[in-house]
């Protein structure tokens, strides 16, 4: 696997028990970039549930039908937000995990597609250990396809196949932040919100690719995939801990 600078110095892992709102959520993870590529920030773990969110990309609000994608988002309970970060529209929302993995690193640019199959690798293991059917690679008709998206197979009928971690990246001169969201729990919400939004957008996908861990292992619960992530990342990270409060959001 690439080697991400964890093995050298401690990686702090960040508890957000509560969200800061949809937009705040989003914001504060490129401002402890900011401070990683200042210097004043180390390798840093941040894990939290999110508000419901929709996260387009740029692409999408070019299109003529955004302002109704956007629109579609708020009739169903999810915050459209706009990201940095490239790809389509992503939702997520308390039943899933978002993981924001910040480091300072002074050749930041040279591995970042090494980068994407590095975790996309860890968080398949990390799925894997908690029974599902995990692997890395785009899925037809995914949501926000990606080359290094995660997904499950369904262990009763392989044709079945679901879209589970999505990732996205974020590289400045001096620092990355790469952020994943793990749909765990309760995949409904999610798939109508995409369902709709992407018929506003006019784009082409498969409702059928967007689902959640417990949907191919019943009773799986974001705590639980949680723990399953740490125990992978400690196999590549000396591993500590830090109260939220210690980042002064």
């Amino acid at each position: 696997m690439h080697h991400t600078g964890t093995q050298t110095r401690p990686l702090t892992v960040v508890r957000q028990d509560v969200s800061l709102g949809a937009e705040r959520d989003l914001d504060f993870g490129l401002e402890l970039l900011a401070r990683a590529r200042a210097g004043s920030l180390g390798p840093t773990l941040r894990l939290y549930r999110p508000a419901p969110t929709v996260a387009f990309g740029q692409r999408d609000t070019r299109l003529p039908g955004f302002e109704a994608a956007a629109r579609a988002c708020l009739d169903n309970g999810f915050e459209p937000l706009v990201r940095r970060a490239g790809g389509r529209a992503a939702a997520y929302h308390q039943g899933t995990l978002v993981v924001d993995h910040i480091e300072p690193d002074a050749d930041a640019v040279a591995g970042s597609k090494a980068r994407f199959g590095y975790f996309g690798e860890l968080f398949a293991q990390a799925l894997q250990n908690v029974g599902v059917q995990a692997a890395v690679g785009e899925i037809p008709g995914e949501y926000c396809p990606g080359e290094f998206s995660v997904h499950g197979t369904d262990a009763a009928d392989s044709s079945r196949r679901v879209k589970l971690v999505g990732t996205a990246q974020r590289v400045v001169s001096g620092g990355w932040l790469f952020s994943s969201v793990i749909v765990v729990e309760d995949s409904a919400p999610i798939r109508k919100v995409l369902t709709d939004s992407y018929a506003a957008l006019g784009l082409d996908w498969n409702p059928a690719t967007a689902g959640a861990a417990n949907d191919l292992v019943p009773g799986l619960d974001v705590a639980a995939v949680e723990r399953a992530l740490l125990e992978t990342y400690a196999g590549h990270a000396t591993l500590e801990t830090a109260s939220f409060s210690s980042l002064g959001a």
